[in-house]
């Protein structure tokens, strides 16, 4: 049973947004802040990150209007360089993605557990239950069906845009910092330096929309929503970006940027006086809630899409044909999660390794605009998406996230093994896939 369509523009619209805002958007800019230095550093950094971010968005809507398939970020990797290639980078990102999901899961578990709790279970034991048991009401729900979760996403997408516009008033509630003003701290780095290291946190926190090309088969007239489900998700995300750091700026100041990493704890104090800490529990767990559900609802696609092309056995494609949902494919994702969440350590540790598979992955996918164009020029004169200032839009997406991974590999002269396992991960994937070619018979891989 293949995958129907099922979802409208306006769904994908909410996926979009969720798939970009999670966590970070409440908490990384202190790390830009302390990266950055200066305030022109810290919203340069915001600013040149949503434009190349919108670069990357018009990119990818384009490639998901040429090329609209169930698991499309695997798929387009396959059909423009290998599936070899293709196996490689996409086993590490679902492993990073999966690390992601149990790490914010296990932060939004941080900020409710206070409030529903006792005091004998306000410890790590506490933590991963109620991590465990959201992701498993999560997981419910996805398994009722793909509608369904996409109607639960809107909702929680909606709830998040709402509560970022919210914590935004904070400028017309106060006339003075939330805290004494504290000098900005300087930074040991030449500018450059310092700008190239803030994007890392500024990328993580913009990065996610890429996703939205593993719905190809789940969107109704893809080749027309999908592209206009992208544009319309990330120009919402780049003003709801700039109007709460400017929000943070105004009320904090880059000193106190840098010293607080609860940013929206501080904002709804402002707002709601002593309930502020209670409110602010209360929008981090529906905003981990949004990135979660997304999650388990994206990532399946791309098992989905490895088992069409024979490299994962065919149950990873079985899909339910009332529900819509693939069973065991969101299972395998789930458990992975889950099994993840007892071995990791902190976000922050985790955020350098997974902006570098990202990073390497966001790039070379949209390097294939330029293999698409050549292969698809039969859909040229069709009614579809095309990026109009081309090829100088994705030029500018690809050569800023090499400039990020530059930066990120240089900071892994700290760890000197940390370079070692990364590389060591993409070549076990190839070893994996090569692997598997050779369990098939030569008729199963064409």
């Amino acid at each position: 049973m293949s995958i129907q369509p099922r979802l409208n523009r306006f769904d994908l619209s909410m996926i979009v947004i969720s798939l970009v805002i999670g966590m970070g958007i409440f908490g990384s800019p202190s790390d830009v802040a302390q990266k950055a230095g200066s305030a022109w550093i810290f919203f340069g950094a915001w600013i040149f990150g949503g434009l190349v971010t919108l670069c990357g968005a018009l990119t990818f809507a384009e490639i998901g209007a040429r090329y609209p398939s169930t698991g499309g970020f695997y798929k387009v990797f396959s059909y423009c360089y290998h599936p070899a290639f293709a196996f490689m980078i996409n086993w590490v990102l679902v492993i990073s993605n999966a690390s992601s999901v149990a790490a914010v899961a296990l932060l939004g578990a941080e900020y409710i557990n206070p409030i529903l709790l006792p005091a004998s279970l306000q410890n790590n034991a506490g933590t991963k239950l109620t991590t465990i048991v959201t992701v498993l009401i999560l997981y419910v729900i996805n398994f009722l069906g793909i509608k369904l979760s996409a109607r639960a996403q809107n909702i929680l997408s909606i709830f998040k845009v709402a509560a970022i516009l919210v914590l935004c008033t904070a400028i017309f509630k106060s006339n003075a910092p939330a805290v004494a003003p504290a000098a900005a701290k300087a930074i040991s780095t030449n500018p450059v330096t310092a700008f190239g290291l803030s994007l890392v946190a500024v990328f993580f926190t913009y990065g996610g929309y890429q996703q939205t090309i593993n719905f190809g088969g789940d969107i109704i007239n893809a080749k027309r929503n999908i592209p206009k489900a992208i544009v319309f998700g990330i120009s919402t995300v780049i003003v709801l970006y700039l109007s709460i750091n400017y929000a943070y700026y105004a009320v904090l100041g880059i000193g106190g940027l840098q010293q607080t990493h609860t940013l929206a704890a501080k904002l709804a104090g402002i707002i709601f006086g002593n309930t502020g800490y209670k409110i602010t529990s209360v929008l981090m767990f529906i905003s981990v809630l949004a990135y979660v559900n997304v999650n388990i609802l994206a990532n399946p696609r791309v098992y989905y899409a490895m088992a069409d092309d024979g490299i994962l056995p065919p149950i990873f494609k079985r899909v339910n044909p009332k529900t819509q949902v693939q069973e065991f494919g969101m299972t395998v994702f789930v458990a992975a999660a889950l099994i993840i969440l007892f071995f990791v350590g902190s976000f922050s540790a985790m955020l350098k390794y997974v902006m570098f598979f990202d990073t390497i992955g966001l790039s070379l996918c949209a390097l294939t605009i330029f293999i698409l164009r050549k292969k698809t020029k039969d859909l040229d004169t069709k009614d579809i998406y095309v990026i109009k200032w081309f090829p100088l839009v994705p030029v500018i997406f690809i050569l800023a996230y090499w400039f990020v991974t530059i930066n990120i590999f240089l900071t892994f002269r700290e760890d000197p093994f940390a370079a070692l396992w990364c590389l060591a991960a993409y070549a076990l994937g190839l070893a994996i896939y090569y692997l598997g070619v050779r369990k098939k018979k030569p008729s199963q891989l064409t």
